[in-house]
């Protein structure tokens, strides 16, 4: 009889699922037992042939047949899930005690740093910055700035030519006439120019064809040389500290006159002689001067009328004393082992 079929179906179903072994066995014999065609369903076919009273005893039957699979399918699911997600949480473990890796944190590369910095001391003395093209006219890169065609102060700056009269520019000083000419005459002019410049020079430990630099420039009635020499210790001071002093020695620039160049006791001996300093207790680190009466007369103003003083130092000199740098090539490697020491800076 089909019942006592559907019975026996039931009891041998139990027993196989008792034993299973795994998830995948299980879901084998849900297949073989309740599946479109399993044996469940290949019995239950056979209705048709039942009497009208037998049908609805037998779908009874059936349907407890398949109640009592599913629920021990359900059963067993349920174990082998807990069983799977123990044996991760075991495979898994993760030791809370372990210290956490610390995320790579970017930092301010050291000459953006040195620049705002250097940039800051002179927006706290009341200075605005100017700004200028890189790439240059021969006139505001050489000949407004006293440096006539020809000149041979023009073979000190061995310079990038696009054509004869257009260049890389080689100093921040065409600023300085650009910014002379924008105030149309008018005092008083008190700028820092800050910039990227370029010569043709062979890249080693002190020199780059490319670098910074940050020229100043001051105008108006009466400015001396001692305005300029007390805004350079102001400066050098906060840059480097209280105890540092200065001296200008007697030089040539062909934008001023006179001019001198600019030394600093060592950073690192205080002045008593190091191999940094080559024992001699000064480091030089800029160059400056009174504006060239021709400088002025080309700027728009009358040398009868008002003076000024200049200078221009290199980002990347600064920064060499200031972090105490053997090698210029370092700013520019892309080393983050030593770019990293600026984070914490």
């Amino acid at each position: 009889m089909m019942k006592d079929r559907l019975e026996a179906l039931r009891r041998e179903a139990l027993d196989q699922l008792e034993t299973v072994a795994d998830a995948a066995a299980l879901n084998d014999l849900r297949v073989h037992y309740l599946g479109k065609k399993g044996q469940l369903t290949e019995i239950l076919r056979g209705m048709g042939s039942l009497s009208a009273e037998e049908r609805p005893i037998i779908g009874q039957v059936g349907n407890e047949v398949r109640a009592a699979i599913e629920e021990v399918i359900s059963q067993k699911q349920q174990m082998f899930d807990r069983a799977d997600t123990a044996r991760r949480l075991q495979a898994e473990t993760i030791d809370v005690t372990l210290p956490g890796k610390t995320p790579s944190v970017g930092a301010v590369h050291p000459l953006n740093k040195v620049a705002q910095e250097i940039e800051d001391i002179f927006i706290g003395m009341g200075y605005s910055i100017a700004e200028g093209p890189e790439v240059e006219t021969d006139f505001f890169n050489f000949e407004a700035l006293n440096l006539p065609k020809n000149h041979p102060a023009r073979d000190m700056q061995d310079s990038f030519y696009i054509t004869e009269e257009i260049l890389l520019r080689t100093h921040t000083s065409p600023v300085q006439i650009r910014t002379m000419k924008a105030m149309n005459g008018q005092t008083p002019v008190k700028v820092i120019c800050p910039g990227k410049v370029y010569r043709r020079d062979d890249d080693d430990a002190t020199h780059s064809f490319m670098f910074h630099q940050i020229e100043g420039l001051v105008i108006g009635p009466n400015i001396r040389m001692s305005d300029l020499k007390g805004t350079l210790l102001q400066f050098v001071r906060e840059m480097y500290g209280p105890q540092v002093q200065i001296r200008l020695r007697p030089s040539f620039f062909p934008f001023t006159e006179p001019s001198a160049e600019v030394d600093v006791t060592c950073v690192r001996c205080g002045g008593q002689g190091c191999r940094m300093c080559k024992q001699t207790g000064w480091i030089e680190i800029l160059g400056c001067g009174m504006v060239h009466p021709k400088v002025l007369e080309h700027g728009g103003y009358d040398p009868a009328e008002v003076t000024g003083f200049a200078f221009g130092m290199g980002v990347e000199r600064i920064a060499l004393l200031k972090y105490e740098i053997d090698d210029i090539r370092h700013f520019y490697a892309n080393d983050v082992r030593f770019l990293g020491q600026f984070a914490r800076m």
